[in-house]
């Protein structure tokens, strides 16, 4: 039998991904979205109880009402929600499904992922970027010690640990750690917090610094990691301190080899931003689309849930007037 070809697959079952699936749904195509974890795999991985920047109606997708408890939902409230958008769309959606590669043979693309191979007429990538860390590239960075994700404070408790960024993942990292009793120090590369730290905890983490409660180095960088302590460069010159864990929350990238094997071009800029048609999402590879915040190469700041839903459409109006 000849193998069924799909309209379009989906990569990515985060929520710009499964917003894909429902304007794909509403187009009548033939669809699949496909993720290597689970569902919304990246707002699974977050802290337990981080609280989301955004107003809960600015994270709705297929005018599925998304009501919190409070202005802005925590993580649990988001996973339940796109749950329950999954499930009232009756969204096609294979999890637990890694990608491996894909091959285009005139003007169909060949996916092989870890259980099946499928042939789609287009293929959207929606992968986000919660899966390779920016690494500091420090000598002892790969001992068991040095975290790139954290989950909860309770393992922390009574301990000395170095959080090291300035942003809101490093600032809530601090917070609760300290709340839960942990002794907190920050290395921060620059000479303030950044400006995007959350308005409402920006004053908490500052009197904290201000007070003594989290020592903090500006204008400091980790140079070495050792079992008992680490090494800064400060403008004072090297300090140790003793350490027991360091939670490294420096970011996160985008896969860039896997555009970039698919034959995905990159603009000549320090953001390795990738070239796509900006009023329909397609890259330089026909049939191929990115979808969220891998339109931002490095910029991961730049695309968000709330300002990315309209790729979704723009996406699909632009497919419908092919297929």
């Amino acid at each position: 039998m000849e193998k069924e070809t799909l309209d379009c697959l989906i990569i990515g079952a985060g929520p710009i991904g499964l917003a894909c699936g429902i304007e794909a749904k509403k187009k009548g195509f033939n669809y699949l979205i496909i993720d290597k974890g689970c569902l919304v795999n990246s707002i699974y991985n977050y802290p337990y109880n981080m609280t989301f920047f955004s107003t809960s109606e600015k994270l709705e997708i297929g005018n599925v009402p998304f009501i919190s408890h409070g202005s802005k939902p925590n993580r649990v409230e988001a996973l339940e929600y796109y749950r329950r958008v999954a499930d009232h769309w009756e969204l096609k959606i294979h999890l637990y499904e890694q990608v491996n590669s894909i091959q285009t043979v005139g003007q169909v693309h060949q996916v092989q992922t870890s259980k099946e191979v499928y042939q789609a007429k287009n293929v959207v990538l929606a992968t986000g970027f919660y899966d390779l860390p920016f690494l500091m590239n420090v000598q002892g960075e790969e001992l068991p010690k040095v975290h790139h994700y954290y989950s909860e404070p309770h393992p922390f408790y009574r301990q000395q640990i170095a959080v090291i960024g300035a942003a809101n993942s490093a600032v809530d990292v601090a917070l609760e750690t300290w709340r839960k009793g942990a002794e907190v120090t920050m290395i921060i590369r620059d000479a303030t917090l950044r400006e995007s730290v959350k308005y409402w905890v920006k004053p908490d983490i500052e009197n904290r610094i201000k007070e003594g409660s989290i020592k903090a180095y500006f204008n400091s960088e980790v140079i070495k990691i050792t079992e008992h302590s680490l090494e800064i460069l400060t403008p004072q010159g090297i300090v140790e301190i003793p350490n027991d864990f360091v939670l490294a929350m420096t970011g996160y990238r985008p896969d860039f080899s896997f555009m970039k094997n698919l034959g995905i071009t990159f603009h000549n800029d320090e953001y390795q931003t990738p070239v796509y048609n900006d009023m329909t999402n397609e890259t330089v590879i026909t049939g191929i689309f990115l979808a969220g915040v891998a339109c931002g190469g490095l910029r991961t700041n730049k695309w968000f849930i709330e300002n990315s839903r309209i790729h979704a459409e723009l996406i699909m109006n632009h497919l419908s007037t092919k297929i």
